[in-house]
């Protein structure tokens, strides 16, 4: 569990998260508006929160974090992508406490369901800032996997790197809460706690 905190601790201090607060649209479909302190509520996230992404690709690292890491890693994913076929996927990537699920758009096909426990560190590039990855270990192989996706807006790429810091955090609470042998509902205010 020290690895959860330390990453959850890794992604909120790192210097290349925006630190204020964004209104984005969960899904596009919806076009719903969250409010100015989504990043402090923790029900929405509870149920998972969509961002509507394009995949890039992947590439296997040798660290589980670091900047210079993902930075160099982002940028051989987007080196194969412009040598690749110029359509990417879309996809729909949902964030939770549980983890990141990753569906397809189009035909709304679940493609991958990551752990939030394999995930060791997410990112917006500074560089190409519309650019979310994020890296975790492979369950079968255990080799470090970073994929990247972009994202519209910048402003959505941070918002998706802030979410996943959240589901670390809420993630930790959580796991606090069972090890304590308190209800949940109590400590997010999701209920009486009975």
């Amino acid at each position: 569990m020290e690895a959860l905190r330390a990453a959850g601790r890794a992604v909120l201090r790192s210097p290349s998260l925006a630190r204020h607060r964004l209104g984005v649209s969960r899904l596009r479909r919806h076009r719903q508006q969250l409010p100015e302190t989504w990043t402090d509520m923790r029900e929405p996230l509870l149920e998972g929160m969509g961002f509507a992404l394009k995949y890039l690709g992947m590439t296997l690292v040798e660290k589980p974090k670091g900047e210079d890491m993902a930075t160099a890693a982002i940028h051989r994913i987007i080196s194969m992508a412009r040598v690749g076929p110029k359509k990417f996927q879309k996809v729909i990537l949902t964030v939770s406490p549980r983890g990141l699920s990753l569906q397809d758009a189009e035909t709304k096909e679940t493609i991958e369901n990551v752990s939030i426990y394999r995930i060791s560190y997410c990112t917006t590039d500074k560089l190409q800032n519309k650019v979310f990855a994020y890296v975790a270990q492979n369950p079968q192989s255990g080799a470090l996997e970073c994929h990247a996706f972009l994202s519209p807006k910048k402003k959505i790429a941070q918002a998706v790197t802030l979410t996943v810091a959240q589901a670390f955090q809420v993630a930790l609470d959580l796991w606090e809460a069972a090890q304590a042998g308190r209800n949940p509902s109590v400590i997010f205010g999701l209920g009486s706690g009975k």
